[in-house]
């Protein structure tokens, strides 16, 4: 799905990722871990470059519509699959097929009493959510997500990344936890000033691996 030899990448001008070399295989599930600036987000954007068409993309802000419906901002993710002039319709009155498929998406994230109200009338945590239905509504093969579950509690957030690993091929996530990163995961690349310092897969990781990561 992906291969990346010895790339480059900047942020802002700055170069935040240096001769990196990445495989990523269809059906692998993948957890980018290491600090704050280790170069996770750029290289998220990068891989989604690559596959733009057939990624389901979920960032790190949850990039709403603010004065839309939760359900109307869920139903964005599914934007390209219908005509314009399907979609216009369906803001001024949802139609009964996308209502449903949107009302069942909501409950599997928890947000069934929240789908009619404004994205800015909701929470961190429920903005987050609804960001995670939207992405989920996109229907690709492969899920890339920044942070996805950062503004959610530890149970939410183990429910939410085993059904974003039920619905999709492949996946690739930036987390902060990684504990959460180990149990979710099949492999963890380590990432530290801008590059990988590990890939391996996850039983083969150890707690003194990890803390290097995170050491000044």
């Amino acid at each position: 799905m992906f291969e990346l030899h010895n790339i480059s990448l900047k942020y802002r001008e700055q170069t935040v990722v240096k001769d990196v070399s990445l495989t990523i295989r269809e059906g692998e599930s993948v957890a980018l871990v290491g600090p704050s600036g280790a170069g996770k987000s750029t290289l998220l954007k990068h891989l989604r470059s690559v596959q733009a068409t057939k990624i389901a993309w979920c960032p790190q802000h949850a990039g709403l519509v603010p004065m839309l419906s939760a359900y109307h901002n869920i139903y964005m993710g599914g934007l390209s699959r219908r005509s314009s002039l399907y979609n216009l319709a369906n803001l001024l009155r949802p139609f009964a097929g996308p209502k449903t498929e949107i009302q069942v998406l909501a409950e599997s994230v928890e947000l069934r009493d929240e789908l009619h109200r404004r994205a800015d009338e909701l929470s961190g945590g429920q903005q987050q959510r609804v960001a995670i239905g939207r992405a989920l509504y996109q229907q690709q093969a492969i899920f890339i997500g920044d942070e996805p579950v950062s503004a959610v509690d530890a149970i939410q957030a183990d429910k939410i990344l085993s059904l974003i690993s039920q619905r999709h091929q492949t996946i690739v996530l930036a987390l902060h936890d990684t504990e959460q990163a180990l149990r979710v995961c099949q492999r963890i690349v380590g990432l530290k000033d801008g590059a990988i310092v590990f890939d391996l897969p996850s039983a083969q990781v150890t707690a003194e691996q990890l803390a290097a990561l995170y050491q000044a």
